[in-house]
């Protein structure tokens, strides 16, 4: 089967490493796949830019799509053509731009399948396609009501996540002392509800006086947070490890206890759950996306002390996550669903 997937984004984040790794494993099982990407925007800043890395994987499309949202109409137009000048078999768009796109310039006897990756992307003005793929459970449901053929696609973890053979020398290597060692693994965005997080690790420690706290990631909110770190008289106990990627995000993931999961962003596959979970971390986690059906316990507010009383409490939950292969596998059967469906 040859399967194209559309990402019009610059940046190898939010659901870029789950396409990447869906696209690997779909090629394991003997597939032709490529995934084009936004090729206009080359200066990408503070993220890591998406072409290099598919290019390294071997799955960088070189059909000539620039596929940008920044793309003056004659680009688009001239994309628009290309596409449907392309032999393959299915479409698998990501993004809103890429599906308009592939809306109007799907090739002949291509299936075109959405993959819809927040709830945002889930409106009435949704173009039409033969599937589509929700990101969680819960929104399942609102695309079955009105008969279309959809199912979820979990988050894929990569191999590097797995439990560390020697937590404590892993610790010793990153400078971490304290137990236990809690993270909060995300971009510091209003989303991902630092505040509350840094205010129920000081409530946290008159539990735990010698607990860590590890804060991994950048954004907007990172300087507000240390002042709150500052004004809280926290900071000897909390670690800024700064944005980190591949196989050093893994290290410090592998280091932890449990991991904090208090909001998601524009990816509600709550891959860091899976990833955490795959790394045998406990998962402490607000009833968002598919965090639900990931943690091993759930925080029943966004609040302080909901956190507190979810960390303190000894529930692991014996969750199975399905392997890449198997994911891959259900999307290949919704891809042969779609091209059945009249």
């Amino acid at each position: 089967m040859r399967i194209l997937h559309l990402l019009a984004s610059p940046f190898y984040s939010g659901p870029a490493e789950n396409v990447a790794l869906l696209a690997q494993a779909q090629r394991a099982a003997g597939h032709d796949v490529t995934v084009a990407v936004d090729r206009r925007r080359k200066e990408v800043l503070a993220e890591e830019p998406a072409a290099p890395r598919f290019e390294e994987l071997g799955l960088l499309d070189e059909g000539g799509l620039e596929l940008s949202v920044k793309s003056p109409p004659w680009r688009m137009w001239r994309d628009l053509r290309r596409l449907k000048a392309r032999t393959v078999d299915v479409v698998h768009s990501h993004f809103s731009h890429d599906h308009l796109l592939a809306r109007w310039g799907r090739p002949s006897g291509a299936v075109l399948v959405r993959s819809l990756h927040a709830p945002r992307s889930l409106r009435s003005s949704l173009p039409a396609a033969d599937a589509y793929t929700v990101p969680a459970s819960a929104l399942l449901p609102r695309l079955l009501e009105k008969g279309a053929t959809a199912q979820v696609l979990p988050a894929l973890v990569d191999a590097r996540f797995q439990p560390a053979p020697d937590a404590r020398s892993l610790r010793a290597e990153l400078g971490l002392e304290g137990t236990p060692v809690i993270g909060m693994v995300s971009t510091f965005q209003p989303s991902r509800r630092h505040a509350v997080g840094v205010d129920a690790f000081a409530l946290y420690r008159k539990q735990r006086p010698e607990a860590r706290l590890v804060l991994v990631g950048d954004g907007g909110l990172l300087e507000q947070t240390r002042k709150q770190v500052q004004d809280l008289g926290l900071a000897d106990a909390v670690t800024f490890a700064g944005y980190q990627q591949g196989d050093a995000f893994a290290r410090w993931l592998r280091a932890l206890d449990e991991v904090w999961l208090l909001g998601l962003g524009n990816d509600w596959s709550a891959r860091a759950a899976a990833q955490a979970r795959a790394c045998g971390v406990r998962v402490v986690a607000v009833d968002e996306g598919a965090l639900p059906d990931l943690t091993d316990v759930r925080v029943e507010r966004p609040t302080p002390d909901a956190v507190v009383a979810a960390a303190l409490s000894d529930q692991r939950a014996p969750v199975r996550h399905p392997t890449n292969e198997q994911i891959a596998a259900e999307v290949l059967a919704l891809y042969a669903r779609a091209r059945r469906t009249p």
